[in-house]
């Protein structure tokens, strides 16, 4: 009995001799790390919430400004799953075809972001005023994304 004792006594002596010279090596796998804020849901089942920056206030429209015709027509929606399960975007489609949209297939997890890629063709001259209507699975079950903006002749 005395030799178990003794036994765990060295034992536990020796794996805190290992641990504080890792930790005083700068080994970060024993040193621990400062936990997530864990996802807090907004609504029960899925959601949909569009991110807003400080450049764009309004997240469900993307405002291209004065561009010159054949300019980049590229933009992005970036959105969060605010709910409690899986997101599906069952339908992303423009009000014409000179707006393709596109975006993830697969559910999108609670908490995580995605987002919904748009491409406008800038051959056209003129103002820009196209929708872009997103069905899914979650709450809203339905947004209208807007792009906007106007397109001159290049110089």
């Amino acid at each position: 009995m005395k030799k178990l004792i003794s036994f765990v006594l060295v034992a536990t002596l020796a794996v805190g001799s290992i641990q504080a010279q890792s930790q005083k090596k700068g080994d970060k796998t024993t040193a621990k790390e400062p936990a997530k804020a864990a996802f807090v849901p907004k609504v029960q089942g899925p959601g949909i919430e569009f991110q807003k920056t400080e450049a764009n206030p309004d997240p469900t429209v993307h405002d291209y400004g004065q561009i010159t015709q054949g300019a980049s027509g590229d933009c992005e929606f970036v959105f969060q799953n605010v709910g409690s399960e899986p997101l599906i975007l069952a339908n992303v489609q423009s009000s014409c075809g000179c707006t393709v949209p596109s975006w993830p297939r697969e559910p999108i997890a609670p908490g995580a972001t995605a987002s919904i890629k748009v491409t406008y063709d800038t051959k056209r001259l003129g103002n820009i005023n196209k929708s872009i209507t997103v069905t899914t699975n979650g709450d809203p079950e339905r947004i209208v994304l807007r792009i906007t903006g106007s397109i001159s002749a290049a110089n």
